[in-house]
């Protein structure tokens, strides 16, 4: 499968998944380059392995003249141009459809391809603003914060590989390509489950909850060398015994504790008992207890521990590829997903720029001479 990746770091995600499968992705840059080798030079690295690189400017007539052979041989499209760019260069699916009738062109913009906001330009912090996920992040008391990292990119991307999926199963029938719209936004607000859902039926707008879980099933609370998320009010009886073990119930065993109403009302009461509990204790020690009892307690990691985990080390989860020109090399998290007769190729590192234009566009039968005219006119 050939994929043709046009994509800046809010769908370079989904290339690279298709990437690390097998597909042949061939990343097409300006001549310059893609600006995030040199704003963001590692997040660049990971999301690119695996996959080809060409310089090529579609904005310049013979470079359009180069874009359509690239598209006749390919099965799916990837761009995260703003809404109407593609169609004034001419090649838009409604253009490029009747050059390859079996393409699959993925559109990821802020805001989809229609709708009043169609023209915003946006980015992971303005999806994730528009799509609720920011109102519900941080604490209580203080303002609405980011996630960290570019979740909302991560997150349309992963919709964009699912729905290529099913588009090349669609076409295996029918024989022919689809446009694929995706809203960053909307890819956003549809993972809002707990806090959607809530507004829908209740009318009731999601509180941020900072270390608790939307609806009290979890917290976060500290131990001897860290933090621990357990579990209180579906586990309260089997807890409060430990606890009074222990004497560390404190008031917990007064009569009103045992309404569920009451311990919910006043469950930031109850938290703070249970921390005074769980600080006598490691993150492992209470993993093991949860562990022994059934109850769904995890330790919070950091990313070296995450890093240096036994369980990721047995799967081997994490990949190495090589720096180009380093005598070190990068280490990646891997695939999340083992299949029981395909391996997927070992990673490669993200190709330097342009690393593969000469090669590409051999095979698409353009002569040396014309490639060095090409060079010349900064085409390529």
């Amino acid at each position: 499968m050939l994929v043709l990746d046009l994509a800046d770091e809010q769908g370079s995600f989904c290339s690279k998944l298709l990437a690390d499968l097998g597909a042949r992705v061939i990343k097409v840059e300006k001549p310059e380059g893609d600006p995030s080798r040199k704003t963001a030079p590692l997040p660049f690295s990971y999301r690119n392995t695996n996959k080809l690189s060409i310089t090529l400017d579609p904005e310049r007539r013979e470079g359009r003249r180069i874009f359509r052979k690239l598209v006749k041989k390919a099965d799916v499209l990837i761009e995260t141009f703003q809404t109407g760019h593609l169609r004034k260069l001419r090649l838009s699916f409604g253009f490029l459809k009747r050059i390859n009738p079996a393409l699959i062109h993925v559109s990821i913009t802020g805001f989809g391809q229609t709708g009043p906001r169609r023209h915003y330009r946006s980015c992971d912090t303005i999806a994730s603003a528009f799509g609720g996920q920011m109102y519900v992040s941080g604490s209580p008391s203080g303002p609405p914060v980011k996630p960290f990292g570019q979740q909302s990119c991560y997150t349309v991307s992963l919709f964009g590989a699912v729905a290529i999926f099913l588009a090349l199963r669609e076409r295996r029938l029918t024989g022919k390509g689809r446009h694929i719209d995706l809203s960053a936004q909307e890819a956003v607000a549809s993972t809002l489950d707990h806090v959607m859902v809530d507004y829908f039926y209740n009318k009731t707008i999601t509180r941020r909850q900072g270390n608790v879980y939307g609806n009290k099933g979890f917290c976060i609370l500290p131990c001897k060398d860290g933090f621990i998320q357990i579990t209180i009010l579906q586990n309260w009886e089997t807890l409060l015994e430990l606890m009074t073990s222990e004497e560390k119930a404190e008031d917990l065993l007064e009569e009103k504790w045992k309404q569920q109403s009451c311990r919910e009302e006043h469950f930031d009461h109850i938290m703070e008992v249970v921390g005074h509990w769980t600080k006598n204790y490691t993150r492992a020690e209470l993993f093991e207890l949860g562990q022994a009892m059934r109850f769904p307690w995890a330790p919070i990691y950091s990313p070296e521990e995450v890093l240096n985990s036994p369980q990721l080390a047995a799967r081997q989860f994490f990949g190495q590829t090589e720096r180009p020109g380093k005598s070190s090399s990068n280490i990646f998290p891997g695939l999340p997903y083992k299949f029981s007769s395909f391996s997927p190729p070992p990673p490669k590192a993200a190709p330097s720029q342009g690393e593969h234009t000469r090669q590409i566009l051999e095979e698409l039968g353009v002569s040396s001479k014309r490639i060095e005219d090409l060079l010349k006119m900064k085409v390529i």
